[in-house]
């Protein structure tokens, strides 16, 4: 076998057959260290900087390893150029025999039973919806996987996805009579055989934790797993790892009953009185909670007028569709999965109401149309530490941002990562040369009611600067919309001719390709353009951040982890708050330089990085730009590159 030193060098396969390819030692030095955690079934967490090149340096070891590999991703997105793109390069640069499929959640295949049922009743919400059907039967005639991302017609936000794919609770299983047909099992059959899987980080999780049939699978005979953009690891893991459930699952149920009742059932004619019930319970207990985006802790709910009786409701109208399904049982498959659906929500409404493990903290998060009851742990480390020790395999966990100033105890702590070997490489750029930190004087605190207004006029000046090309990414969608309002209103008073573009306008894909095509936009944006956004060259030449990305202290889960390490005589802000932060902070920055030609100014508007103690800790865990608090050196430095083009 070739050794990686060769492989990565400037005359081996990956120069010889990857456009663009340059030898970065950090790259070579990252590779070295997985290959030699990969033989010793080793746990390794490793911060790569960007520019690294770090899924060619975790990709080729884990190719050449021989042994069984699992990657997820953070994304889908992440997903489908893993496997598209990256694995075939590396593949066919290294000659290296192996075989690789990518396995999704159910919700994101077609599915036959479902799509033949649309088509039977239709009933569509929209004319939209009645046209993109007979467009998904037609690819799923003609498919050979049945992703639905393969499908560009139909957007993946369409309302009509709900009705043609299943849900774990929905699937008939082997009772299916399309089940030979089967477009998962067909994803799961090529996942068992290959050699490399490529998943994402939910369907790792909702498969190891639900026991379903996939990832749990794969993992016994894998050698090797490795998780890329690990940092979202500790939230997603926290979602799985606890107990939740949504009135949406309840929406779904009374969907499916009814649909049995027109197919199967046309003579029982307590079942559509019993779904439109349920339907109207959901709909009541939805209505008692004022507005969407809302987080809030179980006794914040209680306190809500008729909070106790419109749950007491929807129990009993759930439990009562039950009842109906139960006596129709027997007549169809459907009509019993349906039944064991509505027997295990009852189960799941019962649980959250008792809330008998004290280790779970309970909170409700509210959507536009449903309300999911959420249990979580306060910590996922012992809960994923038994996944870690149960049988003898490598453990890679790498990611751009996992450190704070190249300490990894935060993340390991979090993870159960006791026995992990760490590795930290920074980034081949020059980020003195090619970028500046910019935090502006004489703003008010965070807390201030001026404070919003303060950022939109610092950053105005920047924008002027930098010709437009620059993301504000703000910590909440309030200062979003709010300094969306502010620039619009400046834009236009000043003759400031820059588009402006907010989150939520269109889907990020659809904002990201407009900003790039504009090349002087700018784009207010929240959580959703603080990570996994890939904008290079001029376009993006500014990125101005609104406050420290602290957790809003009244979020649920976070106001009990703290309430738990304060009482067991730690520093909740120095151990827990203050990394989260650090991390979030270096995802938002990582926007603005991503390969040896990007140039840049970083605005970060909160003076705490200057006038607070814990400010140094946070600068120095940021790349090492340049650094002013003068808005002429912001000037003079695109002035600078202007004159260098």
């Amino acid at each position: 076998m070739e050794s990686l030193d060769f492989i990565f060098s400037a005359d081996g396969p990956l120069a010889e057959n990857i456009p663009g390819y340059r030898m970065r030692t950090q790259q070579l030095e990252m590779a070295k260290a997985i290959e030699s955690a990969i033989k010793a079934d080793q746990q390794l967490v490793a911060e790569a900087g960007t520019g690294t090149g770090k899924t060619f340096a975790y990709l080729i070891p884990a190719l050449l390893s021989g042994g069984k590999v699992i990657v997820s991703t953070g994304t889908k997105t992440l997903q489908d150029q893993l496997f598209n793109r990256d694995l075939p390069a590396v593949r066919d640069a290294l000659k290296v025999p192996v075989t690789v499929a990518m396995l999704k959640g159910r919700a994101n295949y077609v599915c036959h039973f479902h799509l033949d049922r649309a088509m039977k009743e239709g009933r569509f919400i929209s004319r939209e919806d009645a046209n993109y059907v007979h467009k998904i039967q037609a690819f799923a005639e003609h498919s050979a996987t049945g992703d639905k991302s393969e499908l560009t017609d139909v957007p993946e936000t369409a309302t009509i996805w709900p009705s043609v794919t299943s849900t774990r609770d929905n699937c008939l299983g082997q009772e299916c009579s399309f089940y030979k047909d089967c477009f998962v099992m067909e994803a799961r059959k090529k996942a068992l055989a290959a050699d490399v899987v490529v998943v994402n980080h939910h369907l790792f999780f909702a498969d190891v934790m639900l026991r379903d049939e996939g990832v749990t699978e794969l993992l016994p005979s894998a050698n090797t797993v490795i998780f890329d953009e690990a940092h979202q690891l500790p939230e997603i893991a926290g979602i799985f790892f606890g107990d939740d459930v949504s009135t949406s699952q309840l929406m779904e149920l009374a969907r499916d009953a009814h649909a049995e009742f027109i197919t199967t059932a046309k003579d029982c004619l307590a079942l559509p009185e019993a779904t439109a019930a349920l339907e109207k319970s959901v709909r009541d207990f939805r209505l008692i909670f004022a507005y969407e985006g809302a987080r809030m802790p179980v006794q914040k709910a209680l306190a809500l007028n008729n909070f106790e009786s419109a749950y007491a409701m929807m129990q009993e109208k759930l439990s009562a569709l039950t009842e109906v399904l139960e006596s129709q049982a027997e007549r169809d498959p459907a009509l019993e999965s349906c039944w064991q659906r509505g027997l295990a929500l009852q189960q799941k409404l019962n649980s959250w109401q008792k809330a008998d493990n004290a280790n779970l903290v309970r909170w409700v998060e509210v959507f536009t149309q449903s309300v999911q009851l959420h249990a979580t742990p306060l910590s996922v480390a012992e809960g994923f530490g038994k996944q870690l020790n149960a049988q003898p395999r490598s453990w890679i966990f790498t990611s751009a941002t996992l450190a704070v100033k190249s300490d990894f105890s935060h993340y390991l702590g979090q993870m159960g990562l006791g026995d992990a070997q760490t590795g930290y490489w920074n980034s081949p750029f020059d980020y003195g040369q090619q970028a500046l930190l910019y935090v502006p004087q004489k703003m008010p605190e965070p807390s201030s009611s001026i404070y919003t207004a303060s950022v939109a006029a610092a950053a105005l000046p920047v924008i002027q600067a930098s010709g437009g090309r620059a993301f504000v990414l703000c910590t909440s969608l309030r200062a979003m919309r709010e300094i969306h309002a502010l620039l619009k209103e400046a834009f236009e008073s000043n003759g400031m001719e820059y588009p402006l573009l907010i989150q939520g306008d269109s889907s990020r894909s659809e904002l990201l390709e407009r900003f790039r095509k504009l090349g002087n936009a700018v784009l207010v944006g929240s959580q959703s353009f603080w990570e996994g956004v890939d904008v290079r060259g001029e376009a993006l030449s500014a990125v101005i951040i609104d406050k420290l990305p602290f957790a809003p202290p009244d979020d649920p889960v976070l106001a009990a982890r703290i309430d738990k390490m304060n009482s067991e005589g730690k520093n909740a802000f120095m151990e827990y708050q203050l990394p989260y932060a650090v991390i979030t902070l270096k995802q938002g920055a990582g926007r603005l330089i991503r390969d040896e030609t990007d140039r840049g100014v970083l605005m970060i508007c909160d003076p705490r990085l200057i006038t607070k103690h814990y400010g140094k800790r946070i600068w120095q865990s940021l790349p090492p730009f340049r650094r002013s608090r003068e808005l002429a050196d912001v000037e003079a430095f695109f002035v600078e590159q202007a004159e260098a083009i």
